[in-house]
């Protein structure tokens, strides 16, 4: 057998499963869209749940939980949460202090706490999660 056709017996074997997009370029790209997708979420969010007490928070809250998630699961990397948890942290920790006029998009009540703590914890934990192994055919060993 020659070393093309090795290589294409093992892209079988492997049954297209590892990080998407293969391509490194590729994989940068989609990595920045979550984290432009991350400062964005975490942008709304901050104006949802100040606005909407309690469900602008759970919804502001199930919005980056499932970012976060969705990119794991999407790029089967622990990156793929990691990179849209750094956006959302970068928004809101960018939208924290008041301004010298007064103005403020967090109040010192406890909804701007759960949101702030609770966004983080939900980003490393989404980025902690061991993903699942790939299957493997019957009849295969690992």
């Amino acid at each position: 057998m020659t070393a093309a056709g090795a290589n294409t017996a093992v892209e079988k074997d492997a049954g297209g499963w590892g990080p998407y997009p293969r391509a490194l370029g590729g994989r940068v790209a989609v990595y920045v869209a979550l984290a432009v997708l991350g400062v964005l979420t975490g942008t709304a969010g901050t104006l949802v749940q100040g606005g909407w007490f309690p469900l602008g928070l759970l919804l502001a809250l199930a919005a980056a939980v499932g970012l976060f998630w969705g990119g794991a699961k999407l790029c089967r990397t622990k990156v793929g949460a990691a990179a849209p948890g750094a956006g959302w942290v970068l928004a809101v920790v960018l939208m924290t202090p008041s301004r010298s006029e007064g103005d403020f998009l967090f109040a010192a009540g406890i909804a701007s706490y759960v949101y702030l703590f609770g966004g983080m914890l939900a980003a490393v934990m989404c980025t902690t999660i061991a993903l699942p192994a790939p299957p493997v055919r019957p009849g295969k060993n690992r």
